[in-house]
């Protein structure tokens, strides 16, 4: 099973990959950019899996930039809870 099947996993696979970058020494401005970029690569690029992710999907299309960066940190946020 894929990490995008289940809103959970993926969650947990953001969460496990963001404390990854902040043990190498990743600064938050990198890891607000990084999840920015695959933010704009999933919308663009890979179908939704689960209601969330389509959720997701239609929020970020409907924002501008500065909304997007906005969806970015705040998913990077909740995975850090």
């Amino acid at each position: 099973m894929s990490v995008l099947e289940n809103f959970d996993s993926w969650k947990q696979f953001l969460s496990n990959r963001l404390d990854q970058a902040k043990s190498q020494g990743m600064s938050q401005d990198t890891i607000s950019n990084v999840a920015y970029e695959i933010g704009d690569y999933l919308a663009k690029s890979v179908d939704a899996k689960n209601d969330e992710q389509a959720m997701l999907r239609e929020l970020w299309n409907a924002a501008s930039k500065d909304e997007q960066q906005a969806i970015a940190s705040a998913m990077v946020k909740l995975v850090q809870q």
